[in-house]
């Protein structure tokens, strides 16, 4: 059940995040790493929680052209993290060399390549006022996860609201890791496209990110439990 939720570690340095995760008896489940902690501390933060058995998401949501994201990959698969990002928005070429860096980096363990399609702080009216993309935002994200698995990624970040839809278009195997979970009376911050975790087990979520519901919860460690038990996975 617990293997499903990844816990956002959005701490700006590794005291914090080390302190966080003892004080609250957090020790041991998944965890999302984003820019600002791997910038900050580099590979090594990769390495110090692995050794405390996390489960690792490596959230860098990599753009750039073909070549120089394949070269990066290459470099993160030999993190050993589980799972690792692009923006979908980088085309076919760019996610299809994504999965050839991962697979020469890690040829028999190489983490799963997840495409992200619409960032959930993203609401129609930027995507067609701001980026003049035309159309409706789920239909665009239907069309980015498709783009994905057609060029070999393993599954995609959508919102929940998505999930379901992904799922019937793309198969049972493919994944969809939906950020934007909130529990029930917490703040939506700058996120509007969220959803509870039930509702996101409802609607074809197969992993769920969530981070500031437990991390500025009174009390982070039964926050956690709490989600995992609207989960029920």
């Amino acid at each position: 059940m617990t293997e499903s939720i990844y816990l956002a570690l959005d701490f700006p340095s590794w005291e914090l995040t080390e302190s966080f995760l003892i004080r609250n008896d957090l020790q041991g489940i998944p965890v999302k790493i984003g820019m600002e902690l791997y910038y900050r501390e580099g590979p090594s933060i990769i390495e110090k929680l692995r050794k405390n058995n996390h489960t690792i998401f490596l959230d860098l949501k990599l753009h750039d052209i073909p070549t120089t994201v394949m070269r990066a990959m290459k470099i993160l698969s030999s993190l050993e993290v589980d799972m690792v990002n692009v923006h979908a928005l980088g085309g076919s070429e760019m996610i299809h060399y994504a999965k050839e860096g991962l697979i020469s980096g890690n040829s028999t363990n190489h983490p799963k390549l997840i495409a992200v399609t619409v960032v959930t702080s993203m609401d129609n009216r930027q995507l067609n006022k701001e980026l003049l993309i035309p159309g409706d935002l789920t239909n665009m994200t239907i069309h980015l996860a498709g783009l994905a698995k057609e060029n070999g990624a393993d599954g995609v970040v959508c919102s929940v609201h998505e999930a379901k839809q992904i799922k019937e278009d793309c198969g049972d195997l493919f994944l969809t890791v939906t950020p934007g979970i909130r529990l029930h009376q917490t703040n939506t911050d700058d996120q509007k496209r969220i959803a509870t975790p039930i509702y996101a087990r409802e609607n074809g979520a197969d992993y769920l990110v969530i981070g500031r519901s437990v991390t500025n919860a009174k009390n982070p460690r039964l926050a956690y439990d709490q989600a995992v038990k609207e989960w029920g996975k």
